[in-house]
């Protein structure tokens, strides 16, 4: 369309709302060429660093999240939602939307909410199973959700919600022997070695990263396995240091895997955290995969993800507590039994939305021209 229009997509924090907010502002461009498009993230949070790269320009909110565990932190949060409702406010006044997105993650809420005060159409995209509480805080406010899984009406007003599936980067794709072939020889991994992927998402998580190292203790310099292992950005010196003083030719490690597309297609069983964007992927890329997840988020939102997949037996699941005795045990045993990883790959890629971008943009579509 040759239309020009002017989006404002808010949010972030994680991997899993920023590259479904980029996927949904590659998509516009698409069908909008000449579409303006801004995002706003939360200022010092990795949206800063990642969505300029993509070639997108991004505003910062002082905004910040409500701290669990450290209450005396949240003594700062109602001057930075007020600086950040005032912020909000300045953007939208000067960028003058014709429509806002939130993707969810800390800067979504101060600025759909100005948005939709402002009669400013407004969309949110609910990544999880089970809805966030900025989300489900805008629900009232905003015209359409967009969510990735069914029933979702216990969350939001049912005539609200489109069942689009979740955008991922337009590079991941279902694998196939050539792009298996492409991504072994990128990891350096042997064609007739089996392969594990351990990913604890951009950030990483601790409990992952032990249970690879208790296992390269236990197995030495040989393993009969190649492990390609995201440790994460927090934990990028620990494990670099561990490598060091524990070399062995089957660990690959990477703090962050930018080919993600080669990482799932040379693997044969992924370890994940179940953040609603890697579900999305590895749905697309059609990986047999064994879910650990991440107890430390809101409303164990993690475990909800990973069970609507284990319940259609298109997963495993084992749990933070079960990982340091269970898990790379779990993950050897599905790597050696080809029926059953055959079977969960089958299953998990029925499951797979690939056009849920276009899905949503066509939301978007309907709202700029009502």
């Amino acid at each position: 369309m040759n239309k020009s229009i002017r989006v404002i997509i808010s949010g972030g924090g994680t991997g899993g709302h920023i590259y479904p907010a980029i996927a949904i502002a590659h998509q516009i461009k698409v069908q909008y060429p000449l579409a303006e498009v801004l995002f706003v993230g939360a200022e010092g949070r990795m949206e800063m660093e990642k969505v300029p790269a993509e070639g997108y320009r991004i505003v910062g909110l002082p905004v910040a999240g409500l701290q669990r565990k450290a209450w005396i932190k949240n003594l700062g949060l109602p001057l930075k939602i007020a600086k950040s409702l005032n912020k909000a406010r300045k953007i939208l006044r000067e960028f003058g939307p014709d429509i806002a997105i939130g993707v969810g993650g800390y800067a979504s809420g101060p600025l759909l909410w100005m948005a939709a005060r402002k009669k400013i159409p407004c969309l949110i995209q609910e990544q999880n199973s089970y809805a966030g509480i900025t989300n489900k805080l805008l629900a009232k406010k905003v015209t359409v959700i967009c969510t990735a899984y069914p029933n979702m009406e216990r969350f939001f007003p049912k005539e609200k919600i489109r069942l689009t599936g979740n955008p991922v980067r337009s590079t991941i794709t279902t694998a196939n022997s050539a792009l298996r072939q492409e991504g072994k020889n990128f990891f350096g991994i042997a064609a007739n070695r089996l392969c594990i992927l351990v990913t604890g998402g951009s950030l990483g998580a601790r409990t992952l990263n032990r249970c690879i190292q208790a296992y390269r203790e236990q197995e030495g310099e040989k393993a009969p396995v190649d492990i390609i292992w995201q440790c994460g950005a927090y934990y990028r010196e620990e494990c670099q240091n561990f490598v060091q003083n524990h070399p062995a030719g089957w660990l690959h490690l990477h703090p962050f895997i930018q080919r993600m597309d080669l990482a799932f297609a040379a693997a044969d069983v992924v370890i994940s955290r179940s953040g609603a964007g890697v579900i999305a992927e590895l749905c697309i890329a059609g990986k047999a995969v064994i879910f650990v997840p991440s107890p430390n988020v809101s409303e164990d939102h993690q475990t909800h993800n990973a069970m609507a997949l284990v319940r259609q037996e298109a997963a495993l699941i084992v749990t933070e507590k079960e990982a340091p005795a269970r898990l790379m045990q779990a993950a050897l045993a599905l790597a050696f039994d080809t029926s059953k990883r055959d079977s969960l790959a089958r299953i998990i890629l029925q499951l797979a939305k690939p056009d849920a971008a276009k899905e949503i943009v066509n939301q978007i579509n309907n709202l700029i021209d009502a």
